[in-house]
C-alpha cells in the first residue's frame, strides 16, 4: 500500500514537473519574438552597417514590451540566406518575422509560408496604407492580397558619363528627356577613334528592353498570370528601339569593363549604387576616371519617364505563435518613421513612406557626403520615381515566363529577324506555358 501510495506521490510530482516545464517553455516562447535578416545589403553594395537599423529598433521594441526578447542570428550572407531560411521553413522553425528576397516571394506566398496581413492592415486603427509608396506596397501583394510589406525600396536611374558628353559638346539631358533624346546622343558618341573597324566608344551599356517596355507604358502580363502582351503595340515599340540603340554598336558587345573605362555614355543603374559611389570613401574606389550624375530613364512615345521599382519585403510566418508581437515588430521595421529614417542613414536605399523620403531631412542626408561641385539627387524627383516607377507582377510562374522571354527577345535583337512576327510567335509559345 506504500508503494503504491509513494508510486501515486511520485507520479504527481512528475505530472507537475512536466507542466511547469511546459508553462516556461510556452511562456519563453510565447516572450521571445525570432526576427530571420541577412548581413550586408540586399542591393549588392558595400554597406558597413548592416545591423544597426535592426539592434536599435530591438532595443526599442523591448523597452516598449518589458519581458519581450528579440532575437536573430548574425552573419548569414544574402547569398545564404534563401538557402538558410528554406531548411528553416522544412523543418518547421522559421522565425516569426523575417526579410523576403525578391527571388522567394511569389513561392512563398503561394506555399502559405507568409502570414495574409489583411487582416492586421484592416484591423488596427494606428496603421494608414496611404503613407505607403503605392508600388512599394504593391510589390508585397500576391494574387490582391498583402503579404509583405515594404523595407527598403529601390529606383532605377540612368547613370551619365558627363566627361563623355562635355568632350562631345552635349549637355546632359534633362529629366523630362525622351526616347529620341537618347537615340540621338548615343549616334553622335559611338565612334571607332582609331579607324580600326573596331568601335571604341559606345551610347549604353545594359540598357534592356525591359527598361524601355517599363518606359512606354507597356504591361507584360496581367496581374494573376494568366495572360501576357508581348505582340502589344507598345511592346513592339519597346523592342524595336532597343534594337535600334543596339544597332548602333554594329555587333560590338560593350561590356562592364568599356563602362567603368569611361567610354560609355549611359547605363541603368539603382538608386543604391548612386548613393555608395557617390559618397566617401566608396567615390573614390569606382568611377573616379571621369564624371558622372544620375537622371531619369527616357520616355517612350506612349509612356513616361519611369523605370523599375524593386521594393525590400518583411513578412510573418504563417506558423507564428507570436502574431501580435510580431505584427508589431513588422510596423516597427517597415512602417515607423524613426526606423525608415534610418535607412537613408545607414543603409543605401530609400524609404516606402512618402514622408519620410520627401522630407528636409532626407534632403539633408543625401546632400551630406557629397561634394560642393556635385549635384545631389532631388529628393522630390526621388519620390516621383518611386511613385510613379513599375512594378513586376505576382504569380508563382512570373520568373521563368521573363526568362523564357528574356532569351527569345535578347536574340531577337542580337539575330536582327522580324519585330512583330517575332515577337507574334513568342506571345504564342508564352500563353502556353502560362497554361501549362
Amino acid at each position: 500500500m506504500k508503494k503504491y501510495k509513494w508510486r501515486i506521490i511520485a507520479g504527481a510530482v512528475i505530472v507537475i514537473a512536466l507542466i511547469t516545464v511546459a508553462i516556461f517553455y510556452n511562456h519563453k516562447q510565447r516572450n521571445t519574438l525570432e526576427v530571420a535578416i541577412f548581413a550586408g545589403s540586399y542591393w549588392d553594395v558595400a554597406n558597413a552597417n548592416s545591423y544597426v537599423i535592426i539592434d536599435e529598433a530591438i532595443s526599442r521594441f523591448e523597452e516598449a514590451h518589458p519581458g519581450v526578447t528579440v532575437h536573430y542570428y548574425s552573419g548569414i550572407r544574402k547569398e545564404d540566406y534563401s538557402e538558410w531560411f528554406s531548411r528553416k521553413v522544412l523543418t518547421g522553425d522559421e522565425a516569426d518575422v523575417f526579410l523576403i528576397l525578391g527571388e522567394d516571394f511569389n513561392e512563398f506566398a503561394e506555399l502559405g509560408v507568409m502570414k495574409n496581413l489583411d487582416s492586421f492592415i484592416k484591423n488596427d486603427s494606428s496603421f494608414d496604407e496611404s503613407r505607403y509608396y503605392e508600388t512599394s506596397l504593391k510589390s508585397g501583394q500576391y494574387q490582391g492580397n498583402q503579404y509583405g510589406l515594404p523595407y527598403e525600396t529601390v529606383p532605377t536611374l540612368m547613370f551619365v558619363n558627363k566627361s563623355l558628353l562635355n568632350r562631345e559638346g552635349l549637355d546632359v539631358p534633362e529629366n523630362n528627356w525622351t526616347w529620341d533624346d537618347m537615340y540621338n546622343i548615343c549616334e553622335k558618341v559611338t565612334r571607332d577613334f582609331d579607324g580600326d573597324g573596331i568601335l571604341d566608344q559606345f551610347g549604353t551599356y545594359n540598357y534592356g528592353w525591359t527598361e524601355a517596355v517599363y518606359s512606354n507604358g507597356a504591361n507584360l502580363f496581367n496581374e494573376n498570370g494568366t495572360k501576357s502582351y508581348f505582340n502589344d503595340e507598345k511592346v513592339v515599340e519597346a523592342v524595336k528601339f532597343t534594337k535600334k540603340i543596339a544597332d548602333l554598336n554594329n555587333g560590338t558587345r560593350v561590356t562592364k569593363d568599356d563602362f567603368d573605362a569611361g567610354n560609355v555614355a549611359f547605363m541603368p543603374l539603382p538608386f543604391t549604387e548612386y548613393r555608395t559611389y557617390k559618397t566617401y570613401p566608396y567615390r573614390i574606389k569606382k568611377y573616379r576616371k571621369f564624371q558622372w550624375d544620375c537622371i531619369t530613364l527616357p520616355a517612350g512615345p506612349n509612356g513616361g519617364n519611369v523605370s523599375a521599382v524593386n521594393s525590400l519585403l518583411m513578412g510573418i510566418s504563417n506558423r507564428t505563435n507570436n502574431e501580435k508581437l510580431a505584427w508589431e515588430f513588422l510596423k516597427l521595421m517597415t512602417y515607423d518613421s524613426q526606423t525608415q529614417s534610418e535607412i537613408f542613414e545607414y543603409s543605401q536605399a530609400a524609404s516606402a513612406i512618402k514622408s519620410v523620403t520627401e522630407s528636409q531631412k532626407t534632403a539633408d542626408i543625401l546632400a551630406e557626403d557629397m561634394e560642393k561641385n556635385e549635384k545631389v539627387i532631388d529628393n522630390k524627383v526621388l519620390s516621383k520615381m518611386i511613385e510613379y516607377g513599375a512594378v513586376t507582377p505576382k504569380f508563382s510562374k512570373y520568373n521563368d515566363a521573363l526568362a523564357l522571354a528574356d532569351n527569345e527577345i535578347n536574340d531577337l535583337i542580337s539575330n536582327g529577324d522580324n519585330v512583330e512576327n517575332s515577337l507574334r510567335i513568342l506571345q504564342r509559345q508564352i500563353t502556353a506555358f502560362l497554361k501549362r
